[in-house]
């Protein structure tokens, strides 16, 4: 479903210190966004900011980017973030608009990535749109850019299909699955942060699916 234009995003977000407006500035230098040189993670399609604004007030020893490409849903991302924190200063998480499939363009070896966080994808059923995908195999060779040896993907989807045909390009792109299950309930990723998505599905009774990949 599209979303609405919001003329008060932009500016909003402009007016932000969490927000970078221009990716490209900070290539290779993601570090200088934040406050202190910690560990760097990064969300891939951050949505409304649900997961990134939990995960980043739990770990102040972990700077986290999160990359959506509309401007719209980062401005309700950067709201969620600075609630959770109270306040408009959050030192370790910045949020960016940025086309995911071309990160490589914004992130770079030098930035030395531990984490990469992909939860509720679109899922691109189609044959032909596959490619699209965020776990297709030549995205996340793309990841191994700036993903460090032994750095982690965790992914979480309700999608069947995407989940079972990740798992064949996880294993193309040489990951090694760490963690796998079917069914977040019986078998939950560690430290799972339940996402909006994610409520949404389970009531419906859709099981969730996930992973740990690590970049051998």
């Amino acid at each position: 479903m599209r979303m609405r234009r919001k003329p008060w995003a932009r500016p909003e977000l402009d007016a932000s210190e969490v927000y970078i407006k221009n990716a490209h500035d900070y290539y290779g230098k993601w570090q200088s966004a934040f406050d202190k040189n910690q560990p760097l993670c990064v969300e891939l399609g951050c949505g409304k900011g649900g997961f990134i604004s939990k995960k980043a007030k739990i770990h102040p020893e972990k700077n986290f980017i999160a990359f959506d490409i509309k401007s719209e849903v980062l401005a309700l991302a950067k709201r969620n973030i600075e609630e959770e924190y109270g306040s408009t200063h959050c030192p370790n998480v910045k949020i960016t608009a940025f086309d995911i499939e071309r990160i490589p363009l914004v992130v770079s070896s030098e930035d030395e990535v531990e984490e990469i966080y992909i939860n509720f994808c679109n899922p691109w059923p189609k044959e032909k749109h596959k490619k699209h995908r965020l776990t297709y195999t030549k995205q996340l060779q793309s990841y191994k850019i700036f993903l460090k040896k032994g750095g982690k993907i965790y992914f979480k989807t309700d999608d069947d299909g995407l989940f079972n045909e990740s798992l064949d390009y996880f294993k193309e792109a040489d990951f090694e699955i760490e963690f796998i299950t079917y069914d977040m309930l019986e078998s939950s990723l560690p430290e799972n942060i339940v996402t909006e998505h994610e409520k949404m599905f389970m009531s419906e009774g859709i099981k969730i699916k996930g992973l740990i990949a690590v970049n051998k």
